[in-house]
Parts: structure tokens; sequence; C-alpha cells
């Protein structure tokens, strides 16, 4: 059961409890609670019980099956359908997607941090707030995949939410919806794992729908919302050439902290989201900056040195791009316990969430929805933090109610598709140059 302002636990534990014996994958001890395979509708238009029957398979998957198994479960066929609609649903949308119909007096809005494969938590979550309907809304701030054991199987769950209420479910970007970090942290393998000689092909299909993933929201006029956050101005100038010649553009450093300056929401309409992995040089800056970028105590922006990609941002900007916009608050996600470890005058997210800059036009809040993160973890001692979802409602959307909860226990078993205790943590620097050449060799 989730409770508002509730207080973590302070027990230690070295892993999380496994359900199921070893043999569960060989011979399954109950029959699956729906049909298996799924199949697409006939008439091609999902309702909430297709939904329902596919969080049943899930679950019952993820304690029953191998990976390899899981087209048994939900065929590529299925799969290809499914993203092949949801990606033509997202690609449309816009960078900044306006969730203005929310304004309705009998309406909530749902904003969902990162949940990182834990599906039994998502599923926790959603029956929690209340399945998306016409007066419920949800905006997830991205983080689908990567560490957790399931990062597929919430992905698909979530497109399926998607199709089915395109205008209610709100899904963008998080800085692991992209080649490289899907690549390091276990996704890439995961699908590989589970589709087998159709991995490849699945894979891809994947990377295309990040592509269309819009980076940011605004609900009801008053919240903007982001998986990292804010983002710089990416001032082109241009300059007289000799005559004869056409006047060219030149970009000015905006990696000098001196030149540095908040970007504007039509600067954010216009960028250019579709790449497997947002830059963190050149022209394209701001896809970046929305999906790796921290909030700071110290005023002003500077480049985001800890993680190589990214700014921060002190108070003093929180409150400009507030004051600008007429918003109330923003709602970011990108950092879990382990990130806030290293975070020195930031609150720390045991609770889930925590309100970093609390300002003259309104708050800046961080929250992270997946409990006792990471799934997999080298040190002896786990987090064990809660998750958090937050809740808005009319008249103006901008009291932001915090659920917490605690990870469903115990979960199933599983093996990690990344090496946990040589990974670099996401928040460490990255060497983007020799990333570059690996992933285009």
């Amino acid at each position: 059961m989730s409770t508002e302002e509730a207080s973590p636990s302070s027990s230690k534990a070295f892993r999380v409890p496994l359900l199921s014996s070893p043999d569960r994958n060989l011979n399954p001890r109950e029959n699956p609670p729906v049909p298996i395979p799924l199949s697409w509708p006939d008439d091609c238009n999902l309702t909430l019980g297709w939904i329902e029957d596919l969080i049943s398979a899930f679950e019952w998957s993820s304690r029953h099956l191998r990976p390899s198994q899981f087209p048994s479960v939900f065929p590529v066929s299925v799969f290809d359908t499914l993203v092949l609609t949801a990606s033509k649903i997202l690609h449309k949308e816009p960078n900044c997607v306006p969730v203005n119909e929310a304004g309705d007096e009998n309406s909530s809005v749902v904003v969902v941090g990162d949940v990182h494969g834990q599906l039994h938590d998502v599923i926790f979550l959603l029956k929690d707030a209340g399945w998306p309907s016409d007066r419920r809304f949800f905006v997830f701030n991205g983080d689908y995949v990567d560490r957790g054991s399931w990062g597929l199987e919430t992905f698909l769950l979530l497109l399926a939410w998607k199709v089915f209420l395109p205008h209610r479910v709100f899904l963008l970007r998080g800085n692991h919806e992209s080649k490289y970090c899907t690549s390091v942290y276990g996704f890439e393998k995961e699908v590989m794992a589970k589709y087998g000689a159709q991995g490849k092909h699945a894979y891809r299909k994947c990377l295309g729908c990040f592509e269309g993933l819009p980076l940011a929201s605004i609900i009801a006029g008053s919240v903007y919302t982001a998986h990292g956050g804010l983002f710089r101005s990416v001032p082109v100038t241009t300059l007289k050439r000799p005559k004869g010649k056409k006047g060219r553009k030149i970009l000015l450093n905006i990696a000098d902290s001196k030149h540095l300056k908040l970007g504007s929401l039509e600067e954010l309409s216009k960028a250019r989201r579709s790449v497997l992995d947002p830059p963190w040089e050149g022209l394209n800056l701001i896809p970046g900056d929305v999906l790796w970028s921290d909030p700071s105590m110290k005023p002003g922006l500077s480049p985001n040195k800890d993680r190589g990609i990214g700014l921060l941002w002190g108070p003093n900007c929180t409150n400009e791009f507030l004051k600008k916009y007429h918003l109330k608050l923003i709602i970011r996600s990108h950092e879990g316990p382990d990130a806030r470890e290293k975070r020195p005058g930031l609150g720390e997210m045991q609770n889930g969430y925590t309100i970093d800059h609390d300002v003259e036009s309104g708050k800046l809040i961080t929250v992270f929805s997946a409990p006792d993160y990471p799934q997999f973890q080298a040190a002896e001692g786990r987090y064990n933090n809660l998750g958090a979802y937050i809740v808005l409602e009319p008249p103006d959307f901008s009291t932001p109610r915090f659920h917490t909860f605690r990870a469903i226990t115990p979960r199933p078993q599983a093996e990690p598709f990344y090496d946990f205790e040589e990974v670099i943590d996401s928040d460490e620097e990255i060497d983007f140059t020799s990333v570059q050449n690996e992933l285009s060799s």
C-alpha cells in the first residue's frame, strides 16, 4: 500500500529475496492466467481488457519462464505491430507535449519518474494510482529500461497504454532511451536474450521508437516536466563574408560558462530529437541538456562535468524559467539514491522525491519511481529507497501530492543483463569520443 510522506526503512540486505525455485524455468507449476501467446486484436483496437491480459501474462512469465521463452508469450509479430503503432503516434508529437485537456475540474495527472525495468513495481504503481482513464492522465518522465531485468516488458506495457489512450498517457524520453546507455546497462542484451535470432531486429525497432519519444511536457499551463530538466540557449549568429559569398552561421562557445544562457521553449520546440544518442557537442545540444542535466545549489549555469554532458543549473535559473513562462512547478527525475549519495547539498532520494529548489516563482521537484533501486547492487548495503509518484489536481495543478511505496517483494528470480559489479555509474563522466567510435564500429 502506498502512503503519503512515508519514511524509508533503515533495514539493509545484500540481495532482494528471490521467488520460486531454480527449476521454475523448466517446469512451470501453474498454467498461465490468460491464453498465450497473446495476439493483436482482429480490429486493431486495443482495449483495457487486452492490456490487463498483457499485465497478467508478463507477471506470470517473469516468474515461470526463461527469458528465451518470451516469444511464447509475446510473439515478435505482435511486438512489431505494437511498436510500429506506438512509434507513429510518438513521432507525431511535439518536442514539448501540452497536456491541456487535464484542465478539467474532475481530472488529475499522475507524474512518474524513473522505473528502470522494475516491472512489478510499475504494475503496483499503476494499480495504486488507478489505471489511466479519460479523467486520469499519466506523464512518464523516461528511463523505462536498463538495470532492471524486465525493461522490455515495462516498455511494451507503457507503449500499450499509449496506443490505447494516446491523449491521456504521455511517454517522455530519458537518457537511458539511447543506443549508448542500452548497450552498457543491459537493455540491448535483454532484448537479445528474449528474442534470440530476432533480437537484433527487435532492438533496432526499440531504438527507432526511442527517437520518437518527446522531450518534455507542460501540464495545464502550470507544470513543466522533463527527465533531466532545463537546457541552454544555442545562439546562432550570421556573419557577413566577403562580397559574393553567402552569410554563414557560426556557433558561439556555448560550452564556456561565460556564454551559457537559459534556453527558451521556442528553442526546445525546434530541437532535433530524432537521434540515437543526444549530442554532447555541436549545434543540437538541447536534447542532451534536457535528458542529462541536474540541479545545483550554486547559482547560474555551468557544464555538467560529472556526467560529461548536459548542465548544472541553480535556483536562480529555476526561478527565471518559472517566471518567464508563468509556471509553478518543474518536475524532473534522472537521479536515484545512488546518484544523490554523491551530490552534497541536495536532498537524499530515500523517500522517492526531493524538493530541490523552493524559489519565489515556485518549486523544482525530483521524483524517482523505482523502489529498492538498483535491482542489482554490488555494495553490501542496499539503499532500500522508497519509490514515489506525484498526483496533480485542479484547480491549478500546482500543489503536488506525493505518494510513496515500497518495492514488491519477493521479486522473481532473475539474472542481470549487464555486469553491475564493473560497469560505470550513470553519473560518472563518460568519454563520449570513445563511445562514438565504439558504437560506429
